[in-house]
């Protein structure tokens, strides 16, 4: 018996030890969704490769023996994630927030970033891992921990798409996430440049 669910969906990325399927998070619930990538025809085929990482998407998915295809996607905001694991080099704000967390004995601490003309530009959260018990970088990754209350406050200040950032330091241990406000913007330039993170080709 197949049964339909609709909603909308946060594109993950490739779903662990299946690549050619998606992980969606459900915004209902925040559960994290696998679904087929592969095998649509027609206009549903175009949409589904052109799904990237950070889409926000309204779709309908269909299930059969447990596994979720769609049957319908349309992509709202067009916001990109991007992960990096050993980044180097960290920026001012993110060393900063993560003393701040370390000080306060925080597991999570976060901050308002500004660009030169005193303009708000985005937002730095520090996660501290806790090795051995959690994985935070993974757990952002797979939906466990999912980053949605973050990107709905910073769609209270625009309701733009925009860049989300997850990196793991390689000589600290925190989770930095860092929220662009604008995408493609000078900023989420810049942080590409600096973590080697090239933004994924776009329709």
């Amino acid at each position: 018996m197949e049964t339909t669910t609709e909603g909308r969906f946060r594109v993950l990325g490739a779903a662990p030890e299946r690549a050619d399927d998606l992980l969606l998070l459900d915004r209902a619930d925040h559960e994290p969704v696998r679904v087929a990538a592969d095998g649509y025809d027609g206009d549903l085929a175009d949409a589904v490769d052109s799904l990237r990482p950070g889409y926000l998407v309204d779709a309908t998915l269909s299930w059969a023996d447990g596994d979720a295809r769609f049957a319908d996607c349309e992509v709202e905001k067009r916001t990109l994630l991007t992960f990096k694991n050993g980044a180097t080099g960290l920026f001012e704000a993110a060393l900063e927030t993560m003393e701040e967390a370390h000080q306060q004995g925080l597991g999570v601490h976060g901050r308002p970033t500004f660009s030169t003309d005193g303009e708000p530009n985005g937002a730095v959260y520090a996660f501290a891992e806790q090795t051995g018990e959690r994985d935070v970088f993974e757990e952002i990754r797979t939906g466990a921990l999912p980053l949605e209350p973050l990107l709905d406050r910073l769609d209270q200040e625009d309701d733009c798409a925009h860049e989300a950032f997850v990196l793991r330091p390689l000589e600290h241990d925190f989770v930095i996430v860092y929220l662009v406000l604008h995408k493609n913007s000078v900023l989420a330039d810049t942080v590409r440049d600096t973590y080697d993170c090239p933004r994924p080709a776009e329709d």
